[in-house]
């Protein structure tokens, strides 16, 4: 029999199972072709005269960090609350790993770590710090290339070349850096750097975009009463900070 044509047709294979619906045009055809029968019910409704083999739901994919120790290389307590956070959720076993030999002076350096063991403390983060403050060394890498820019290139290698020994000596699957989560700092740059690392290490470079947890980052940090620096860490930025110069 015929039905009033609608928008949309519920449709059913010979067994039952729902399939997309169609419009009403498209079901009166089949109708006419002898491919289906309209159904009772209060919705219009047509059956197929076959079954149909349905694909099989899509299966979620793994969490990238599935079974895998991941070091973090971790510049301050702040920048560390989200993406500990995250990658844990990434299902990565997480530890942090201090070492910033660019932080200036000492005072600074020290209350910087103080607030990454604070925050670590309170979310039972792994914590692996550098025996050494080698702002000596920084300083003479990057006596003569101080621009912002020039000495940022040095300070990232420093790090991330320590960072990628470290989880290659402790076996670790991977590392990353906290430096990613900060808008003020060169994403490409840190990528380029730590994967470089990471081929040198033979340990993987794990990317992600961590910058859409900024304002997570912030509210995270007020949450546990975190000190917030206003000042990258060398005494580069500190001097332009004060001043206001341009960091360029």
């Amino acid at each position: 029999m015929d039905q009033p044509l609608a928008d949309k047709v519920r449709v059913l294979d010979a067994a039952g199972r729902r399939l997309s619906p169609c419009t009403g045009e498209r079901a009166q055809g089949l109708v006419d072709d002898g491919k289906a029968e309209w159904a009772d019910g209060e919705i219009p409704t047509i059956r197929l005269r076959r079954e149909i083999e349905l694909p099989p739901p899509p299966v979620p994919p793994e969490p990238p960090g599935k079974g895998r120790r991941l070091l973090l290389h971790a510049c301050c307590g702040p920048c560390t609350t989200y993406p500990a956070l995250h990658l844990r959720q990434q299902e990565f076993a997480v530890s942090a790993f201090w070492y910033n030999p660019n932080i200036h002076p000492f005072a600074e350096h020290e209350r910087r770590r103080e607030a990454l063991r604070q925050f670590a403390g309170a979310i039972d983060l792994p914590l692996i710090e550098w025996p050494d403050y080698e702002m000596v060394e920084f300083l003479r890498a990057v006596a003569g290339r101080e621009a912002h820019g020039q000495r940022c290139r040095i300070c990232y290698r420093m790090r991330l070349e320590r960072t990628a020994q470290a989880a290659q000596e402790r076996g670790f699957a991977a590392f990353t850096t906290t430096l990613l989560i900060s808008p003020y700092q060169d994403e490409d740059l840190i990528r380029a750097i730590g994967e470089e690392a990471g081929r040198t290490s033979g340990v993987e470079f794990y990317y992600e975009r961590l910058r859409r947890g900024w304002s997570e980052r912030g509210r995270l940090a007020k949450v546990h009463e975190l000190y917030r620096q206003d000042y990258c860490g060398c005494i580069y930025s500190e001097w332009e900070s004060r001043r206001g110069l341009p960091k360029d």
